[in-house]
């Protein structure tokens, strides 16, 4: 019987520093055979990431420092060889050629200087002894394989110039190049539409399947574990507390923390009903019970057009269109526009959530920073409560943006690194001259980090001191320092672990039902839309496709746009 491919034996992984000494990644063990996917779940900081650059021996020593174990790597008919004990010019060697990686975020992966195709073709010259023209041609073939779009033309383009799923596939490209034995996953699909993550699992999957490739896919959504793998390995603060075939781990979890992560996922749960959350699990060991919820098990849906007869518009717009110049003629004047919003009309009513959903570059995000104002239309209007933003001047909007606020996808880098958290949440307090005591803004702000279940503890910590989870409830608390009756929620939970995601959907939901303001909620997960939004609107090239009640477009979609997103989530077991 051949070894297996990849055997982590007994492996720790500490972190040594001025403060002292962290151990990220406790006497864990797993093994990845030929022609098998591998799934390693758990939340940010369960040590998925810490255990597969150990692999590469990506990770910076010091501060990391491997005390114990070995990471066997035995690729054809060789020994295997401990990966913990190659030199770094061995280690050049395995990496890219016997061992390749996928990271999570393709444009921080791609070098901005140079084009797409000179980087997989500097890959594979490094690997393989073949001339600059082989090279080409066989990166053409590569970007065919990995179905980009008009490979010639991609060879020549920078990583800019093209979109988060042509990136990720651009990476694949590169990883693929020279058919390597393991290719380890990082999170490769975490920001992607659910169109285009369908389309990159099923290449993996493909690709793993012709190649007979052993692959590690770290993820932490679960849909995507059941969807891909083989087996799955759950981590929680460093240590591994189940491991076994992914049917078994779904359908009959052992572990509380296994039990909370499966069942505080949204497609699980009807409207209304709160998420729970993992700590439940694990302090209380709650029962798991693997029950799917399903608009059919509830109620027959009927299609009907949304009773909207007797409410009043909040927000109102009218044929509104934003267009962006793409080409210009020899005098700068602009003949071609891009139509990020062609000529839409809706209504966003008192005190509702609407779901706004559709891919990269349908007009979601441009659209929720037109409703605040913060890009003019090309034409049309937005009323906002009866005023049209396009006509009201500065000092009327400084006033106004008292009651419009935005939450943003990515908590760190709208906050300002050099700024306390109680100070980024004070400052909307100073500009708009709410409260001028420091003292009464202070006792504000500790108010406000109280009600987004953070503590007082934390008014002087920087952003860099909190989890992902917490900057994103910082971030809520500054949007609700002035009492807000609008916010847009731009891709606010997509890219956090199922269990924060959780408690912070439960927080919006808390806080909207105690403070009644509206929210357009932008997302690409469908199933989180249709848990939190009383209405979904979905678009598509800047129109809208299909608008209706939240469970009336999910379970019963109109349209063949929104039944192929439908059809693109993936389903678990």
């Amino acid at each position: 019987m051949s070894a297996p491919l990849l055997q982590i034996n007994n492996l720790q992984v500490d972190f040594v520093t001025e403060i002292g000494t962290t151990t990220a990644v406790k006497d864990i063990s797993i093994t990845v055979n030929r022609g098998e996917i591998v799934a390693i779940v758990g939340e940010s900081g369960s040590g998925k990431s810490v255990t597969s650059l150990s692999v590469l021996q990506l990770l910076p020593k010091p501060p990391a420092r491997y005390t114990r174990g070995e990471i066997l790597f035995s690729a054809g008919a060789a020994e295997p060889v401990d990966l913990l004990m190659q030199t770094p010019e061995q280690m050049r060697s395995i990496r890219g050629n016997q061992i390749a990686m996928i990271f999570q975020e393709p444009m921080t992966s791609l070098n901005p200087v140079f084009t797409c195709g000179h980087q997989v073709q500097e890959a594979l010259r490094l690997h393989v002894k073949i001339s600059r023209k082989e090279a080409r041609q066989k990166t053409i073939e590569l970007f065919k394989r990995v179905k980009l779009p008009n490979p010639e033309q991609l060879f020549r383009r920078y990583p800019h110039q093209l979109s988060g799923g042509q990136k990720q596939r651009v990476m694949i490209a590169m990883a693929m190049s020279c058919e390597p034995s393991l290719l380890i996953c990082d999170e490769p699909t975490t920001a992607l539409d659910v169109t285009v993550q369908k389309t990159i699992l099923q290449l993996i999957k493909e690709l793993q399947q012709t190649q007979q490739m052993g692959v590690i896919f770290i993820t932490h959504d679960l849909g995507v574990v059941a969807e891909v793998a083989d087996r799955a390995v759950v981590m929680y603060r460093g240590e591994i507390v189940e491991s076994g075939p992914v049917a078994s781990i779904f359908n009959d979890p052992q572990h509380p923390y296994t039990k909370g992560l499966l069942a505080c996922r949204p497609v699980l749960h009807p409207k209304g009903e709160r998420l729970p959350i993992v700590s439940d699990f694990l302090e209380n060991n709650r029962p798991f019970e693997v029950t799917r919820y399903t608009q059919a098990a509830v109620q027959p849906v009927e299609l009907k057009e949304t009773d909207n007869t007797v409410k009043q518009p909040f927000i109102q717009v009218s044929r509104l269109n934003v267009w962006f110049p793409s080409k210009t003629n020899l005098f700068g004047k602009p003949v071609d526009y891009v139509k990020a919003i062609d000529n839409i009309r809706f209504e966003i009513y008192k005190g509702e959530t609407l779901g706004l959903v559709g891919e990269s570059g349908c007009g979601k995000t441009t659209l929720g920073r037109t409703l605040l104002g913060l890009i003019q239309p090309t034409s049309g209007s937005v009323r906002y409560d009866g005023t049209d933003l396009a006509k009201v001047d500065a000092s009327t909007m400084k006033e106004m943006r008292k009651d419009i606020q935005i939450i943003f996808q990515d908590p760190y880098s709208s906050l300002n690194p050099r700024l306390t958290i109680g100070a980024a949440i004070a400052e909307p307090l100073k500009v708009h001259n709410i409260i001028t005591s420091s003292a009464q803004r202070k006792d504000r702000v500790v108010e406000l980090l109280e009600k987004v279940n953070l503590k007082a503890e934390h008014f002087h910590r920087y952003p860099h001191e909190f989890s992902g989870g917490q900057r994103q409830r910082i971030v809520i608390a500054r949007a609700l320092a002035l009492n807000p009756s609008f916010i847009v929620c731009d891709e606010s939970v997509s890219a956090l672990d199922v269990s924060v995601q959780a408690q912070v959907l439960n927080l919006l939901n808390d806080l909207k039902a105690e403070m009644g303001f509206t929210i357009v909620f932008i997302s690409h997960d469908l199933s989180v839309v249709r848990y939190i939004s009383d209405r979904i609107m979905v678009m598509n090239k800047g129109r809208i496709e299909e608008i209706g009640e939240a469970e009336q477009v999910y379970y019963n979609p109109q349209k063949e746009y929104t039944r192929q997103l439908i059809d693109s989530i993936p389903k678990g077991l």
